[in-house]
């Protein structure tokens, strides 16, 4: 059997990025160093580095982005301690890792909630988006007898109350709050589509990208019109 190692882990991905990825990246936030690995990509070196939850978790540490979304993938969320995902929330310096890699493996984790509502109250951007994030990702996978469905109409509240006032990320991980709520969680889907019609449009800078933020109003409601209102995944991290 292969040993899995750290280096051969970089090299690897290495070979796997281009130029173009690394273009599009960079229009999105990314920042030296890293190889420009699609997703897609990388996730043919998931299965082997699972192997090694050492391996896994140094990849984090590298700062390179490639790596450190790869570390996502691959981490136990079910393992990872309070200061693993404090250290990691606080180096996740773009979006990809803040609202996906940090936030996939929180929501998984023991820790779900109890982080996810002190990084919302953080003064740094991407830490409270990634607490948004975080939240929205556990609501998606934990059925709803086990939610707090008080703590998150209080949430509610905030985004109808203030999500055009909020920093550029924090918006739209707002309006995905919003989304997932109305989307995952059946007894709260009125509410929800009540404040997303009161919200409107949620306009967020994405620079020179392609992207667009959606209407929550119309994404609730093709959700509900296909007949998947309430259905858990069975894991956010991807």
């Amino acid at each position: 059997m292969t040993t899995v190692t750290l280096e051969g882990i970089m090299d690897k991905l290495e070979q796997m990025g281009t130029e173009q990825t690394k273009k599009t990246f960079l229009r999105h936030g990314a920042q030296e160093p890293f190889f420009g690995v699609k997703v897609g990509d990388m996730k043919k070196l998931v299965k082997d580095v699972k192997k090694d939850q050492n391996v896994a978790r140094a990849l984090y540490t590298t700062g390179n982005s490639d790596a450190m979304y790869l570390a996502g993938l691959t981490v136990n969320p079910k393992t990872a301690t309070k200061e693993m995902l404090q250290d990691w929330v606080g180096k996740a310096y773009w979006y990809m890792i803040a609202e996906y890699t940090v936030a996939g493996i929180a929501a998984e984790s023991p820790y779900a909630v109890e982080l996810a509502l002190e990084w919302i109250e953080s003064p740094n951007e991407q830490i409270a988006t990634c607490g948004w994030s975080t939240y929205a990702n556990y609501i998606s996978i934990t059925p709803d007898d086990q939610l707090n469905m008080g703590e998150i109409e209080s949430l509610l509240q905030r985004v109808e109350e203030g999500i055009h006032e909020e920093r550029n990320r924090v918006r739209y991980n707002m309006n995905t709050f919003l989304i997932v709520v109305g989307s995952y969680v059946a007894p709260l889907h009125d509410e929800a589509i009540r404040i997303a019609s009161v919200v409107g449009k949620v306009h967020v800078n994405v620079g020179q990208t392609a992207c667009k933020v959606p209407l929550a109003t119309d994404y609730i409601n093709k959700v509900k019109q296909m007949g998947r209102l309430g259905n858990k995944k069975k894991t956010c991290i991807c």
